[in-house]
């Protein structure tokens, strides 16, 4: 059975931050069959939202804005300040968001990656409910503006707070607004699941987006990711929505270095790019 799914691709593939000069790429990711982009959003100071708009209307590709979660912006920090500095931030990206026609805006919004700790179960609830808090008001300010939440759980090597679908399910129905959806990704899956399928199926139409790499952060279809798996959830819950190939070039020291990745995963970032939509198509469309 095939899918009806559109296919993206990450700019953090080829380069970091994303500037406005970074719509270079476009008409490479549209030349190799993509429908979407994933824009993440690390500076907004850095991009000409009116310039990304035209471009994006010039090759005809949708937008998926993500988020860059670090320190400075944690919704479970023990001090307002950090939280009212991401407040400042997300409203930025948001207003990206309707700038370009995005549906949502999707990242680990309710904590900063790489936070990873031993705390005690009492804290471990007061920072629950912190995110709780935060992600509610987040989701409110996403619904005032036409858009959704999506979502992210994390590996555990990156995030103590949100690693399954299960964690992110809890966390949808404790914040109970209609706005917080949920991304998952096949790495962070591979890690943490123990069955994709099964993991797909347990969000059902809270789904509305879908990241994608191998289980070493390469090519899709390259590794062991249980791709069968994968495409029974989707088919399981008739996901309709984008699947999008996120990935890191070493080139860029600093991301490279955030998200540990220390030699090329692939020849090139334009094969990585052009093989893994070739094998996505196949598995899921054809």
């Amino acid at each position: 059975m095939s899918l009806n799914i559109k296919f993206g691709v990450s700019t953090w593939l080829w380069t970091s931050p994303f500037t406005t000069e970074t719509v270079e790429l476009f008409p490479k990711i549209k030349s190799m069959g993509y429908d979407a982009v994933e824009i993440p959003v690390e500076y907004p100071e850095k991009i000409d939202g009116k310039k990304v708009k035209e471009a994006l209307h010039l090759h005809g590709l949708e937008p998926i804005v993500c988020g860059a979660f670090g320190p400075s912006r944690d919704l479970t920090h023990e001090d307002p300040a950090v939280h009212e500095n991401c407040f400042k931030y997300i409203l930025q990206c948001l207003d990206l968001c309707n700038e370009w026609d995005a549906k949502f805006f999707a990242g680990p919004l309710y904590s900063a990656v790489g936070k990873v700790r031993m705390v005690s179960p009492e804290q471990r609830q007061v920072e629950w409910d912190r995110a709780v808090a935060n992600i509610h008001k987040v989701s409110k300010l996403a619904h005032e503006r036409g858009l959704e939440i999506a979502l992210e759980p994390l590996n555990r090597f990156e995030s103590d707070l949100i690693n399954t679908a299960e964690d992110v399910m809890r966390l949808v129905r404790d914040v109970n607004h209609p706005a917080a959806k949920v991304l998952l990704d096949s790495f962070h899956m591979a890690i943490e699941e123990r069955n994709i399928e099964q993991a797909i199926t347990s969000v059902g139409d809270r789904l509305i987006h879908l990241q994608v790499s191998e289980n070493y952060r390469g090519t899709p279809g390259t590794g062991q990711t249980p791709w069968d798996s994968f495409k029974k959830g989707l088919t399981n819950i008739n996901y309709e929505g984008v699947v999008s190939i996120e990935s890191f070039t070493p080139e860029i020291k600093e991301l490279a270095g955030a998200v540990c990745i220390w030699k090329n995963l692939a020849p090139s970032q334009d094969g990585f790019a052009q093989e893994g939509i070739n094998f996505l198509k196949q598995l899921l469309n054809d």
